[in-house]
């Protein structure tokens, strides 16, 4: 019985890191000391970058919004770009709580350690530049209290009338002190929320760029995670 569970383990985390190696996006190299994030994703540097645009709805038949996602580092740090088509942006703002930023229109990124995911780290931004950062651990364990290293995250983002923007900039120094940065490969989940309607309770749509093993909604998972390839 116990030869019996182990092989059942083995394959499972065989199956979630073919998945990971299956969905990869490579993090081009530029020199360091050239990007600059403004919010507005309009610097010529991006023009290098890989853009991923095969964002969709997992678990609805219905065509999803465009979202696109690209990345690029230098060595300190690792800049990620997220371009959302919205045609009616939400922020929830009452207390200005970074948990309000769940209840929000949001771009996200998870990011872990291992297929295990005990720890993984999130990022969730919303259009306003607020960010919901918090440690988990498998499964759903959240830690809210927790917070991203001081002064090694930068937000910017700017609004259309078709979306918005969103760019940040972690730094290599935090990846590495978190242990998610690993023979230049990390672990990461890029997802989206897209809140319709105004009610008093979000109604929230779930976008991915990878479609998790799982029959309803649920990012928290090791199949929704892929591989970011640093160049």
């Amino acid at each position: 019985m116990k030869l019996s569970f182990f092989i059942s383990l083995l394959t499972a985390l065989f199956l979630h890191m073919a998945n990971a190696d299956a969905q990869t996006y490579t993090v081009k190299r530029i020199p360091a000391h050239v990007m600059e994030i403004n919010g507005r994703g309009d610097h010529p540097g991006w023009k290098k970058a890989e853009l991923l645009t095969g964002f969709s709805y997992p678990w609805e038949t219905a065509q999803a919004p465009a979202t696109s996602f690209s990345a690029l580092w230098d060595g300190n740090w690792l800049y990620c770009l997220f371009r959302v088509n919205d045609d009616s942006v939400i922020t929830l703002v009452n207390k200005n709580d970074k948990l309000e930023v769940g209840a929000s229109d949001r771009v996200e990124i998870f990011m872990a350690r291992d297929t295990g995911l005990s720890p993984y780290y999130c990022l969730e931004m919303d259009a306003s530049g607020r960010v919901l950062d918090y440690r988990a651990s498998y499964y759903r364990k959240m830690d809210y209290a927790w917070k991203w290293p001081n002064e090694q995250l930068i937000i910017k983002t700017s609004r259309s009338n078709n979306g918005y923007v969103v760019e940040i900039a972690v730094s290599i120094r935090s990846l590495n002190d978190l242990g998610l940065l690993q023979n230049k490969r990390l672990l990461a989940g890029l997802f989206r929320a897209e809140r319709k309607g105004g009610e008093a309770r979000a109604n929230l749509h779930w976008i991915s760029w990878i479609q998790p093993n799982a029959a309803k909604p649920d990012f928290h998972i090791p199949s929704a995670f892929g591989t970011l390839m640093f160049e």
